[in-house]
């Protein structure tokens, strides 16, 4: 009895379509040399859903939007000054912190800003107050909002010098223009005379026209003991304060949570 051997089918490889010298050189003299890195699964695609020619070159433009897009966000976060790894995403929802998640969610929606009201970030050192408002800051970025993020000692110092170059009027308006203010670490220490003008000033240009985030370890009732103009102080608290979002975030540092889940870790691997 005779034994037939089935031969396997060989693998026919997919035509994969190189781009030439020509097409390459195309594609850098009008700025899209980003689709070199999507062009053959395109093509594959294209010929896969028997794709129009209309319809090829939408999923190609489409592609060079997302690309430019994307990087033209990365580049204003950048001059934004904000922290490229402090994120929505990248926020550790599971970490061992209080505070109003539905109020948090209604925030990220940046609601706030169309109405041209502020949002107070609050809490004790280390439990993630920077990263939250970061990631507001990257939201805003993707809406297209112009953004500033900036510890309130380096701004204040920053209109300081503003002052002696005869400068601080442009400063003045600058900060006044752009569309999200984050102002971190505020009141952090006492403020001097011209450092409480120089908070003053831009909350009142402000006020009911852009949208400002502050971020401190102080209630805004504490401010007021800080600075050498009470009644200065208190005008700007009540501006600020008025119709602002409140976040207060409490519960352990995050070098705490770090030793913690570090702790974790090595008794894990102990118990193995």
């Amino acid at each position: 009895m005779s034994t037939t051997t089935t031969k396997p089918t060989p693998t026919v490889a997919r035509p994969v379509d190189p781009i030439s010298t020509d097409l390459a050189h195309t594609l850098r003299t009008l700025k899209l040399s980003g689709l070199k890195d999507t062009l053959p699964e395109r093509l594959a695609l294209a010929r896969q859903h028997s794709m129009g020619h209309a319809a090829f070159l939408e999923v190609l433009l489409m592609d060079e939007v997302t690309r430019r897009e994307g990087r033209s966000g990365m580049l204003r976060a950048a001059k934004a000054g904000l922290d490229p790894s402090m994120r929505i995403e990248t926020w550790d929802e599971s970490a061992d912190l209080r505070y109003d998640r539905m109020l948090w969610s209604d925030m990220a929606s940046l609601r706030f800003t169309e109405a041209a009201t502020n949002a107070l970030i609050l809490g004790p050192v280390g439990v993630g107050k920077t990263h939250l408002a970061t990631a507001l800051g990257h939201t805003a970025i993707r809406r297209h909002l112009s953004v500033l993020y900036s510890r309130a000692d380096k701004l204040f110092t920053r209109l300081r010098a503003a002052r002696l170059d005869n400068t601080l009027d442009a400063e003045i308006r600058r900060i006044t223009a752009v569309d999200l203010l984050i102002l971190d670490d505020f009141a952090l220490k006492p403020l001097d005379a011209t450092q409480t003008s120089d908070f003053y000033e831009p909350v009142v240009e402000r006020h009911r026209r852009k949208s400002t985030i502050w971020v401190s370890n102080r209630e805004p009732s504490e401010w007021l003991t800080m600075t050498t103009d009470a009644l200065l102080a208190q005008s700007a608290v009540d501006r600020l304060t008025s119709g602002a979002h409140h976040l207060i975030v409490e519960g352990p540092s995050y070098r705490q949570r770090q030793r913690v889940a570090l702790d974790t870790d090595r008794g894990v691997r102990n118990a193995r």
